[in-house]
């Protein structure tokens, strides 16, 4: 980690395993109604970030890419709470999206992760964690955190807790 304003923290990863890693432990603090946008090339590592998150937080089975699938719907077992992954790859602006039922995951209980949030960045709240992933290398990652509002970076400051105890 490096030294960054305190809304914002950089995580380095050095390879996927360590990324999902960083999502497990940011999965591990979500509480309901959480929105967590994920940004990055392809082949960035939203995925894996978000399969780790969702590792953390308890979805079972595991997320995956939802790519075609633009919304995959989680519940968590023990208590029913719901995790929705959210992937804009392929829609064409704010006219498609509406048609994902966006609305109603955004007004409800649910936490929902949102791979590519840039394509419909007008029609969020502007309360959110943001996660930017830049490519270091082949393997490495700079993951970018981002808190926007008082709940967000109490969350971040948390996930700063739990990376620091890991060190």
């Amino acid at each position: 980690m490096s030294a960054s304003p305190p809304n914002e923290m950089v995580i380095q990863s050095d390879s996927p395993q360590r990324s999902e890693q960083v999502g497990a432990a940011l999965g591990r603090l979500l509480r309901a109604g959480d929105l967590i946008c994920l940004s990055g090339q392809l082949g960035a590592g939203k995925t894996v970030l978000s399969r780790g998150i969702g590792a953390g937080w308890g979805a079972d089975p595991p997320l995956s890419s939802p790519t075609y699938n633009l919304v995959h719907e989680h519940q968590r077992e023990r208590d029913g709470a719901r995790l929705q992954h959210i992937d804009l790859y392929r829609i064409n602006g704010l006219a498609d999206a509406a048609t994902l039922g966006l609305d109603d995951i955004l007004d409800s209980d649910d936490i929902a992760i949102i791979e590519w949030p840039e394509r419909i960045a007008d029609y969020l709240p502007q309360a959110q964690l943001r996660i930017d992933i830049e490519l270091v290398d082949e393997q490495g990652r700079d993951l970018i955190i981002n808190a926007r509002g008082e709940r967000y970076l109490c969350l971040l400051n948390a996930l700063r807790d739990a990376a620091l105890a890991r060190s």
